[in-house]
């Protein structure tokens, strides 16, 4: 986007589009879902496959249902159901990643009338509905190449459940366990860099979302480079919580908004019964976001400090 400023008039219109937007973010995804499909095998492209399919045709015909006009040329399933299938292990029941997709799409999004009015993520919020509602199967890991071997699955421990045995430079080409998007962090920065050139998002909101997860975990004697490293941060630093519809709209509110997903990450990883926080961080500010927005409002210059119609 060549510029976005949020203040009273006057405004720049922008030449860009939401389809174009989307576009550049599937763009990004794209390496992370190489490696991922180079570590776990077809099963991850089945899987990602599966997702996108099912959020397009539940976004068409719940378009089609409430009689409104179709909105799956934006791109903006697609997105959702490749966010998703980053979420999910790569052996997942693809039932399961079949529900989850029409949770995100008809639930999260279109029953709160669709793209920039949902409350929250929809890959997060659908993420965290599997979790709770299956949670055998979103706990149940692959080893790495084991399709190479002709293994379907293994149980195997994420980073996150064993840090202290885990190589940095394994979690960052993804040489991991773990959901199929989230095991390389090269790839996905390498994903984030694109977006930031491509002026898709601010880099100040994951610069924040990872700083203050790495000085709160090192403060609190956690190894601070494999905590950044591991788990879904980086997915969720750069790809979801810059979501432009579930996230404060001025500068200041998203800098809020990511440093409390940094402060609920550390304290989920370090005090919680439950290894990762990352969705849930986001999914908490999601819901705050209303209020950052009130309080980091804008003044029209002259008004005295108060909005006048």
């Amino acid at each position: 986007m060549k510029k976005l400023i949020v203040s009273p008039s006057p405004h720049l219109l922008s030449g860009n589009s939401t389809s174009n937007i989307m576009f550049d973010m599937i763009v990004a995804l794209f390496p992370a879902l190489l490696v991922g499909i180079y570590v776990f095998g077809p099963r991850a492209l089945i899987v990602t496959c599966v997702c996108v399919a099912t959020c397009m045709l539940s976004e068409f015909l719940i378009r089609k249902l409430m009689r409104r006009s179709n909105t799956i040329s934006d791109f903006s399933a697609i997105v959702t159901g490749i966010l998703l299938a980053f979420n999910l292990p790569p052996q997942i029941p693809l039932w399961v990643a079949v529900i989850g997709s029409v949770f995100a799409i008809v639930v999260v999004k279109q029953l709160f009338g669709g793209i920039g009015q949902n409350f929250a993520n929809p890959a997060i919020a659908a993420r965290i509905f599997l979790v709770v509602s299956f949670g055998t199967y979103m706990t149940s890991w692959t080893e790495p190449f084991a399709y190479r071997y002709g293994l379907d699955a293994t149980a195997s421990a994420t980073p996150l459940t064993d840090l202290a045995n885990t190589k940095t430079l394994d979690l960052l080409l993804g040489n991991t366990s773990g959901c199929i998007g989230e095991i390389s962090a090269l790839a996905l920065l390498i994903g984030g860099i694109y977006l930031v050139i491509r002026r898709v998002i601010n880099p100040l909101v994951p610069f924040t979302f990872i700083g203050t997860v790495f000085v709160f975990t090192w403060v609190l004697g956690e190894d601070p480079v494999k905590q950044i490293l591991a788990g879904g941060l980086m997915l969720g630093a750069i790809f979801m919580a810059t979501d432009y519809s579930t996230t404060p709209a001025t500068l200041k509110g998203k800098i809020i908004f990511a440093f409390g997903c940094g402060v609920i990450t550390t304290l989920i990883r370090v005090f919680g019964s439950y290894p990762e926080g990352v969705s849930f961080a986001i999914l908490l500010m999601n819901l705050i976001t209303p209020l950052i927005d009130r309080i980091t409002a804008t003044k029209p210059v002259g008004t005295g400090g108060t909005n006048r119609v």
